[in-house]
């Protein structure tokens, strides 16, 4: 997968398109991409799987704090994802899929 149609996926993903989810999950099973391996973890019921792959995968600084920051969405660790990501988002003001992550992990958090 081309990282220009990745990125496209990944802003079609952020406004919940359910063709867009189903493409990604379906793109994480051949992909070495931790971007678009944290991306599927977010929708697939097989989260952990994709997230270890994600983390033995992510080679830079960039890659690595994504993977933390949505391994703390998905263990519900709303505090630590808004520090994580506020942290991250400074550096890479230009990553949706964390910018997404973090929105999603505070509407849950209102919602509790």
């Amino acid at each position: 997968m081309s990282p220009t149609h990745a990125e496209q996926l990944l802003h079609r993903l952020m406004v919940g398109d359910a063709a867009t989810i189903a493409a990604i999950v379906e793109a994480s099973r051949a992909s070495d991409d931790p971007v678009i391996l944290v991306a599927a973890a977010l929708f697939a019921p097989d989260a952990a799987g994709l997230m270890a792959r994600a983390g033995g995968r992510a080679a830079t600084t960039r890659d690595r704090q994504l993977v933390a920051i949505a391994t703390a969405h998905l263990r519900g660790e709303r505090d630590l994802v808004d520090a994580l990501a506020r942290d991250h988002l400074v550096d890479h003001p230009d990553n949706v899929l964390v910018a997404w992550i973090a929105g999603a992990s505070q509407s849950t958090k209102e919602q509790a």
